[in-house]
């Protein structure tokens, strides 16, 4: 095979570095606005915007902003700290959730630490016992019953505080056994009492306490066997 033989022309360079030098494709050239449909904008002048002196010093607390007074709570809990008599039975009149809920979780840890999980089924026995003691307070009263299933609750809960006492004591005493069980009626007893008197109180109807007493002790005998067994 013959080779082929091609003519390169030779490359010359230039000698000055200003002549024949290459220009870039493109040139963006500078412009003093970027966005040019904004130049009305921009050259406009707008007036500051109004600033607001907050004062946060004048600002109500979070609890407070959410409905939870903490200092109706403390009191409605030390008022039934005594078994014999309640130090303000008118603390009662205005009910709430945010004690109930907290002293029914206090029962719940205390159980917890004793190696028992029973939040739910505390949780369903709370709402299971408000709606029978509604109904039952109710159909006792007839027409004249005031008391409503939102009271109910409240009263059922801030009475727990007996409960979560006789859940604290219990972790130091054997489960099943006959101290913690007449420890427990004792408790019982106290959460019932307390209960009676504040249905009585707030609904004001004194008629036939007894019954009032009789489903008390029923509701807290169902939450002192979660404690004794």
């Amino acid at each position: 095979m013959s080779k082929k033989q091609f003519n390169v022309p030779p490359v010359i360079f230039p000698t000055s570095t200003n002549q024949n030098r290459p220009t870039a494709p493109f040139q963006p050239r500078p412009a003093t606005n970027p966005i040019p449909f904004m130049s009305s904008a921009t050259t406009s002048s707008f007036p500051p915007p109004p600033t607001a002196n907050f004062n946060f010093d004048q600002e109500p607390p979070l609890l407070e902003e959410l409905g939870i007074n903490t200092k109706q709570i403390w009191n409605k809990t030390t008022s039934l700290l005594n078994p014999l008599r309640i130090r303000n039975l008118d603390l009662h009149e205005d009910a709430d959730l945010s004690g109930p809920v907290m002293l029914i979780m206090a029962f719940g840890l205390f159980q917890l630490l004793a190696g028992k999980i029973h939040f739910g089924i505390i949780l369903g026995w709370v709402t299971v016992s408000a709606l029978f003691l509604y109904v039952v307070s109710n159909m006792l009263a007839g027409r004249n019953g005031t008391l409503d299933l939102y009271r109910c609750v409240s009263l059922i809960g801030y009475c727990m505080l007996p409960m979560v006492i006789l859940s604290a004591i219990s972790l130091f005493l054997p489960q099943g056994g006959l101290y913690i069980s007449v420890i427990a009626l004792f408790f019982v007893a106290w959460s019932t009492k307390a209960c009676t008197m504040l249905l009585v109180h707030v609904a004001r109807w004194d008629q036939h306490p007894g019954l009032l007493a009789y489903v008390c002790f029923l509701i807290y005998s169902l939450f002192s066997l979660l404690v004794v067994f």
